[in-house]
């Protein structure tokens, strides 16, 4: 069962800080987004391995917009 992390917010990533197959914990910081001038950092909800990474830094992303798939 995969789980997909989604952008809360929309905003430019600002660092990726796992890398596929990184075996994450439950709130694992994984990125960071840069919205309203204010650096936003990304939990992990669950715990997992880091299949897949949709984006890198200076991306812009929307709200809801997957960022990161877990297995």
């Amino acid at each position: 069962m995969s789980v997909e992390v989604m952008a809360p917010i929309s905003g430019k990533i600002l660092e990726v800080y796992v890398q596929v197959g990184d075996e994450i914990h439950e709130d694992d910081e994984l990125l960071s987004i840069e919205a309203m001038k204010m650096e936003n950092p990304i939990y992990a909800d669950s715990p997992g391995i880091i299949a897949e990474i949709k984006v890198k830094p200076d991306d812009e992303v929307e709200e809801d917009q997957v960022l990161l798939v877990l297995k």
